[in-house]
């Protein structure tokens, strides 16, 4: 299915609050033509990154974004909305949690199958979350991998290490 998405510009909403409006045009702004990679294919970037597992998902998560109270919270599982929980004005708006496995499964092929039976999707490091902003935003999220692992296996620095 090929369609063109663009998020809304502008001062009008059709969320019940702005929050949720927010959310939505993130969603969509990661599928305009101009930002996504494949956007036909719900890819965002990296060649498999997406911002929702199917068409029929994005059309629900923003059925339910329009929906939202502003004491609700969207649970957003790999791409598809799997609930909304009455919690209060000050909670997050959605929770999303991508590509999610215990380690004993935690292997490209399993994965894999996974996508393959719908249960999950490959959001990468942004595209699911709907907060793609370009190179800068892998770059910053590339940064903090590394002053991670130095952090945790060299001391604090890289320095003096062949890194690639």
């Amino acid at each position: 299915m090929s369609r063109l998405v663009r998020a809304p510009r502008g001062n009008v909403r059709t969320a019940k609050g702005w929050i949720q409006e927010a959310a939505k045009r993130m969603l969509m702004n990661n599928l305009d033509p101009e930002v996504a990679e494949k956007p036909e294919e719900l890819i965002v970037y990296g060649g498999r990154g997406k911002a929702a597992r199917s068409w029929e998902d994005f059309d629900r998560i923003v059925r339910v974004l329009d929906r939202l109270g502003n004491d609700e919270t969207l649970l957003v599982q790999s791409g598809r909305a799997v609930g909304v929980f009455r919690t209060h004005e000050l909670a997050p708006r959605v929770i999303i949690a991508n590509s999610n496995l215990v380690p004993r499964w935690a292997t490209w092929e399993v994965f894999d199958e996974l996508e393959r039976q719908g249960l999950l999707m490959y959001g990468q490091m942004t595209a699911g979350s709907w907060i793609y902003i370009g190179t800068q935003g892998i770059l910053q999220g590339t940064y903090e991998t590394f002053l991670a692992a130095a952090r945790k296996h060299f001391g604090g620095s890289l320095r003096g290490t062949v890194t690639v």
